[in-house]
């Protein structure tokens, strides 16, 4: 069975749901200019280093580069990046990251109003943690702990 076209109809959803807890995982890509490749491919390497592919693909089949503003389109599985918008690979990863907790929760039918986009970034605080833990980089440390600092300062619980 093949993972539907589009996840927007509750049928479709339905169908991405029951593929997804039978193991189902996207092939995933990226698509636009070479640059755009690169700089996604920088921040795919720390979601592997930090041991979160798995949850990436699970969730998410495409990033695709746009002009416009960054964002998570549900009904693609994608997420849209404006290449402008990658200028540090942890930031980019974290970002990537809250995005596909947004899609499982899409996925799963918890509502987006009240709770989600602290789940949301809830989950990208803890892949920087994360991250930062398994990361034998220095710098990759460093930059985990400004961002860990600076999410944490935000107003979530």
């Amino acid at each position: 069975m093949d993972f539907p076209e589009r996840v927007y109809t509750t049928e479709e959803v339905k169908k991405a749901r029951s593929l997804i807890e039978k193991g189902y995982k996207h092939s995933l890509r990226a698509n636009g200019s070479p640059d755009f490749v690169a700089k996604v491919e920088e921040a795919l390497q720390l979601i592997k280093t930090a041991g979160y592919y798995e949850f990436l693909r699970t969730y998410i089949r495409l990033i695709r580069e746009i002009s416009g503003l960054s964002q998570l389109r549900e009904e693609e599985a994608a997420i849209w990046f404006n290449v402008k918008a990658l200028d540090d690979p942890v930031d980019d990863a974290g970002f990537i990251i809250q995005k596909t907790q947004q899609m499982k929760d899409f996925i799963e039918g918890r509502l987006y109003y009240e709770t989600a986009e602290i789940r949301a970034v809830n989950k990208r605080i803890e892949f920087l943690e994360t991250l930062r833990d398994k990361t034998d980089d220095p710098a990759i440390k460093s930059k985990c702990e400004e961002q860990l600092k600076r999410w944490k300062e935000q107003p979530f619980p």
